[in-house]
Parts: C-alpha cells; structure tokens; sequence
C-alpha cells in the first residue's frame, strides 16, 4: 500500500477530530476523502504527513512508518494542505524554482515544465502576492509536483478555482495518476467533482469514516424517490406521512423514498385525490449525489 493507517486517532483534550480511522490507499489510485467542513479531513491529511502527532494509531507512507525523523520518504511525497503557501515577494518562477532546489531537483527543465502544466506561463515573472487566489493555488501545486513526487497529498485541490480551473486540475490529476502512475490521496467536501475523478472515496462524519469503496459503489447508494407535484405541500405531506409513506420536501415539491411509493406510485395518486389534493406531477427519478452524500453523513 502507498499509504497504510490503522486505528488512527487524534484528540484535543476533550475533542475527538479523528476517531479509530483505517485508511489503506493502493498504489496509482486517485483516493478521496470526503467530509463536511470539521469532518476531520485535514487532520486526517496532517497526520499522513507527519506535521500532527497521533494520539493513537499507525501510519505508513510508502513502505515507511511516519515518524519524527523519516525524512528520507518527504522526497517522494508532493502536498498541499489548506491554504496556498507561497513567498509572497517571489515570483512565480523563483517560488517554483526554490521547491525544486529545497528537493534536490537537477533536471534543469523541470520548473519550465511544470509552470507550463499548471497553466502559469504568463504569470511566471509576477510576485506571487499579486496573483488570484486560483492562481496561487496553482501555483502551490506547481511546487508540490515539481519533484515528480510517487505520492500527492491534496487538501481541498479545488479551493479558489473557478470552473474552468476545475476541470483543469481534475484532468491533470487524472492524468498523473493515469499516466504517470502517481498516487493521489485528496480531501473534498464537493461530491460531484470528487466522483467524476476518484478510484475509491472514503466518507468522514466527526472524525470517524462512515462509508469506504469504490467510487461506483457511492454512486450506486443514490436512492430512486418518487417526485410529487402538488399545489398545497403540506396538507399532502401530512396525507402521506398519515398512510406511511416517508416524505421529505424540498424546492422541488415532495419526494418519496420508499419501496412501496416507487412501485406503487398509482397508490400514492388515488391516496392524494381522496384526501383532495390531486397530483399534478408524478415520476420516479434518481436522488442527486450531494443529497446522498449528506443522507450518509446524517446531515439531510
């Protein structure tokens, strides 16, 4: 495994961020993990990298246990981690060029070519201070990647990018992994960009992992419901919830989760036109991602 964490835990005095997790990313895979703000996504993250003492449990990176001292794998591990970190007074070149220096590179066109990856070669003599937000996290990226690392560490790769930029990082990551077989490990709280890109995506909740596997498995959990049309939702939620029907509402009028609703939705409609409110609208569609994704961490 590129990474192996078992058990692993960290508590701030009476705070549990990150409770008895298990994380095993294989090699060549793009791994997320998923979570809501406070999930314990980047202390999960800062303690894969060594920068956060455990309070409990093991991890390895690439063969080597992360401990005080290993500082012989952190050549082979590119990450960014929250914010954009850059020297604000360098340009864009020089803040490339001294990662490459601070990893040893010798490959003279290595910062030429991972500024041209990154799409910065119109900023490359700007100060880093005075680029946007998405172009300074492109620039974090250019300096995490510019030692072609066999790991990358992404905390919220997408922050600050507008769509365009969004779609550029999704396909440089795919094709790094792809490509050039680096192993990806991100964090995202955006489940839609996270299942277009992903091997396998793990589901944070307070610390502890709710869901693990494949990507297409996650998708698979999106629940059908049958959508309810009608002119007065509340006296039709209080009709349907009377006969047993689980109903949630939302902009879009009523839904229905259950079995017996979608297989049975003339039921649904008669139920309805007895109580005198007739359905203007009935079909069964499929429950969007980001409210699956909420249902599993308990938060819909």
């Amino acid at each position: 495994m590129t990474i192996d964490a078992i058990g692993l835990t960290k508590n701030y005095r009476d705070v549990v961020a990150v409770d008895e997790l298990d994380l095993h990313v294989a090699p060549g895979e793009i791994h997320a993990l998923l979570g809501l703000n406070g999930a314990g996504k980047t202390t999960t993250i800062r303690m894969l990298l060594g920068m956060v003492r455990p309070t409990s449990g093991r991890v390895s990176v690439l063969g080597t246990a992360v401990r005080p001292g290993a500082y012989s794998v952190w050549s082979r591990v590119g990450h960014l981690v929250e914010t954009p970190s850059a020297y604000p007074d360098l340009t864009v070149e020089e803040n490339v060029r001294l990662a490459a220096r601070l990893h040893a590179v010798r490959d003279e066109t290595a910062v030429a070519e991972v500024i041209s990856r990154l799409g910065l070669d119109h900023h490359r003599r700007h100060r880093a201070r005075t680029l946007s937000l998405g172009n300074k996290q492109r620039l974090s990226l250019a300096k995490a990647l510019v030692h072609r690392p066999e790991l990358l560490v992404l905390d919220e790769p997408a922050n600050g990018l507008d769509p365009a930029g969004v779609v550029e990082i999704r396909q440089l990551l795919h094709d790094l992994a792809h490509r050039d077989g680096v192993t990806v490990l991100l964090s995202s709280h955006i489940l839609t960009e996270v299942a277009r890109l992903a091997t396998r995506i793990g589901v944070l909740d307070r610390g502890r992992l709710v869901w693990a596997g494949a990507a297409a498995d996650l998708i698979a959990q999106a629940r059908p419901r049958l959508r309810v049309g009608v002119r007065d939702h509340d006296r039709a939620a209080a009709v349907l919830r009377a006969a047993g029907h689980p109903t949630e509402e939302d902009d879009h009028g009523l839904a229905l989760a259950g079995d017996r609703a979608i297989r049975h939705p003339d039921e649904v409609a008669t139920l309805l036109v007895e109580a005198g409110c007739p359905p203007t609208r009935l079909a069964v569609d499929q429950e969007d991602l980001e409210t699956c994704f909420l249902r599993l961490v308990g938060a819909a």
